[in-house]
């Protein structure tokens, strides 16, 4: 429109300026040779141009009012399209929020769990306690050795948490913890041959109960607590040249539990 505008003047000026020129330069300019039409009137010729370019200026006014218009209405398209930009960029920081929310919630549920698992299990270990005799059946005496024999416990009377073998006579420390042994010995007296058993952890030996008289029965006991770790090993052996006797009525035994972890 703006070229259309500048092309238009430059028209209109160009006739303005032959109207201008002499009337025998005009008229020749404007007539053929040999007519005799007259020039028109140089006032009506400027009257006209004016008219057209006030056309073309009302036209041109239009126009930028409809562009004006258009320019509103992108302007606010444009105010739409950013306020829902900025409320995407929001949502997606709230998703990333809510995400970060969810790792944590789903960390902390499998620490949680974990925890449960460690204190389901910690309390499956706590449950850990023994009480075996010597003799499954019958009754007699067992010894004497020459050399100490390991004491196998085979009637079991309580086996919480497993840990006591019947068929080997030793008892596996299942968890780090305090334990506490008890184990009483008895035999018939005899005046060379003592009753007496000595409990062991792994090769070492701890406390022994010994006892001696020439008749009748020799009752003996003794106790222990001990640290242990993990797979540690605790049993009673007899003591070499000694008599140890068990009935029915289980009067030799070995016992343990566990106090507490570590």
């Amino acid at each position: 429109m703006p070229i259309l505008f500048a092309l238009f003047l430059l028209i209109c000026s160009l006739t303005e300026a032959q109207l201008q020129q002499p009337d025998n330069e005009t008229n020749s300019y404007l007539k053929p040779a040999g007519s005799h039409v007259e020039a028109g009137n140089p006032s009506e010729h400027q009257q006209t141009c004016t008219q057209d370019i006030n056309a073309v200026l009302r036209e041109m006014s239009a126009s930028l009012a409809g562009l004006k218009v258009e320019v509103n209405y992108l302007q606010k398209e444009n105010e739409v399209l950013t306020a829902k930009t900025r409320e995407l960029e929001l949502l997606k920081q709230e998703d990333q929020a809510h995400e970060g929310e969810l790792i944590t919630i789903k960390a902390s549920a499998n620490i949680t769990e974990n925890q449960v698992e460690a204190l389901r299990r910690e309390g499956e270990v706590k449950q850990v306690a023994f009480s075996a005799s010597l003799m499954d059946s019958g009754s007699g005496d067992v010894g004497p050795f020459n050399a100490q024999t390991p004491l196998v416990f085979r009637h079991v009377v309580t086996n919480i948490g497993n840990a006591y073998n019947p068929n080997t006579g030793f008892f596996i420390a299942p968890v780090r913890g305090v334990y506490h042994f008890v184990f009483h010995i008895k035999g018939h007296g005899h005046a060379s041959h003592a009753t007496g058993a000595v409990l062991f952890k792994n090769g070492e030996k701890t406390f022994i109960a010994y006892g001696q008289q020439p008749s009748h029965f020799a009752s003996t006991a003794n106790s222990v607590t001990l640290l242990l770790e993990v797979g540690d090993v605790v049993f009673l052996r007899q003591w070499e040249n000694t008599r140890v006797f068990d009935n029915l009525h289980h009067h030799t035994t070995f016992s343990g539990h566990l106090i507490f972890t570590m």
